[in-house]
């Protein structure tokens, strides 16, 4: 598996916020609804569909590369606990260096199986456990795409603080989300053979495709919450409908680095998204941890749509078993 900057920020936004108004199937715990992420995902099993995505950064490259992503997502419920994901990315690869042509093609394709595991509503706790599957030769090579599968099995977790005393009920609208994976490659390395062009002997250069560690977490501050479940300000409803967070999303190899090393790559992503009652918008900043990661600061921003509100009773509700009765955490709200 290659370590690169393009994995950094590209599928999911993270907070955590009330519904506004009845919702069928979103990731509501207690009064704490945890809605789709950008740069880790979300610990709900939902029917979601994210159109675009789209990033721009300088990659860790020497020279760098500016690379432009432009993604999609679509979330299935197989049960209420269980859906599938299918995800898909077009990178677009300028060089830096005018001399040198860029390259545009799509990435792998990739499948999440996603489980909800448990919910603790008083405590706005949420757990869940995935298989992610990039398909190895779904993409193109001039851009990156591995010629092999990868494999990560994930832990997805959720926590609001809605339970927390009185004597501090501004804090209750924060929350926190993380995820821990493990991405194992399909193949542990590759042989390249060729000539030298000096001496006409011939070369082998051999990759290893070293195990990484995906883990990420995010804090945010609900101003839905703040206003349904502790104390409304009289702010414009533009404002109350705002989450404020910050996310982390890292990568560290872990097994068979001899060529890829052990350095940890990542960003830190200050942003915010907007909250409508069928639809979220988000933006980040992408903030490189070190000069691996990227060599200036990017940006990210996604559209995502929750088809359990849009259409509740067709596509937005599970294949088999019926839909959870309408959530109502606030009495109605």
């Amino acid at each position: 598996m290659s370590i690169s900057p393009r994995r950094v920020g590209l599928y999911g936004l993270m907070v955590a916020l009330v519904p506004l108004t009845p919702s069928l199937a979103h990731e509501i715990v207690g009064n704490r609804f945890f809605p789709a992420t950008l740069g880790i995902d979300d610990p709900g099993v939902n029917d979601e569909l994210t159109l675009p995505t789209v990033d721009s950064f300088k990659t860790g490259d020497n020279p760098p590369v500016r690379q432009h992503d432009v993604s999609g997502e679509v979330s299935k419920r197989i049960t209420e606990d269980f859906a599938i994901a299918l995800g898909a990315t077009y990178s677009f690869l300028n060089q830096t260096d005018p001399t040198v042509p860029g390259a545009n093609g799509f990435q792998n394709l990739e499948t999440t199986f996603k489980y909800r595991v448990f919910k603790d509503p008083a405590h706005e706790f949420v757990m869940s456990v995935g298989l992610s599957v990039e398909w190895g030769g779904t993409g193109a090579t001039n851009v990156g795409a591995d010629p092999f599968n990868t494999y990560t099995p994930t832990l997805y977790f959720g926590k609001g603080f809605g339970d927390l005393p009185d004597t501090i009920s501004w804090l209750r609208p924060v929350a926190v989300t993380g995820q821990v994976g493990y991405a194992i490659p399909g193949r542990g390395s590759t042989t390249t053979f060729g000539i030298d062009p000096d001496s006409g002997a011939p070369t082998a250069d051999t990759e290893f495709h070293p195990k990484v560690l995906n883990w990420g977490g995010t804090l945010q501050y609900s101003m839905p919450y703040l206003k349904a479940s502790v104390i409304d300000l009289g702010l414009p409803e533009f404002i109350n409908r705002m989450v404020p967070l910050i996310e982390a999303n890292l990568q560290t190899p872990v097994a068979n680095t001899l060529t890829s090393g052990t350095q940890t790559t990542g960003t830190i992503n200050p942003g915010v998204i907007w909250v409508g009652t069928k639809y979220q918008f988000g933006v980040e900043a992408l903030i490189p941890i070190n000069r691996q990661s990227g060599s200036n600061v990017g940006v990210i921003a996604q559209l995502h749509l929750y088809l359990d509100d849009i259409d509740p009773r067709g596509i937005g509700r599970p294949l088999f078993g019926n839909a959870a009765a309408p959530a109502r955490p606030f009495g109605g709200n």
